[in-house]
């Protein structure tokens, strides 16, 4: 996907690795806003795992189930190259870059 984006690839600021892209569960709600401005293809909605969903609180298994069950995960956190398109794409504020 970094083809289709060629500007947004210019102003990624690390390699890839070091910083990575980390997901609240307790916010996100599966809107996927995150999937197509990702340059290097990190991330995909999709049902939320069993042990992550007996984790969250009661309000917050109840407003999965109202949103689908649908969240974001980071198969491929280590092809980041943190441009922060993600955390400004994000309407729910559920995504943050961490260090490694």
């Amino acid at each position: 996907m970094g083809a289709a984006f060629p500007m947004q690839a210019a102003n990624c600021k690390q390699p890839p690795g070091i910083i990575v892209p980390v997901v609240n569960l307790k916010r996100c709600e599966g809107k996927a806003d995150c999937v197509p401005v990702c340059p290097e293809d990190v991330f995909e909605v999709r049902r939320i795992d069993d042990a992550d969903f007996a984790a969250l609180g009661l309000l917050n298994r109840f407003k999965l189930r109202v949103h689908g069950m649908q969240v974001a995960y980071t198969p491929r956190a280590d092809a980041c190259r943190a441009c922060g398109l993600c955390v400004a794409a994000c309407p729910e504020h559920a995504i943050t870059l961490t260090r490694r």
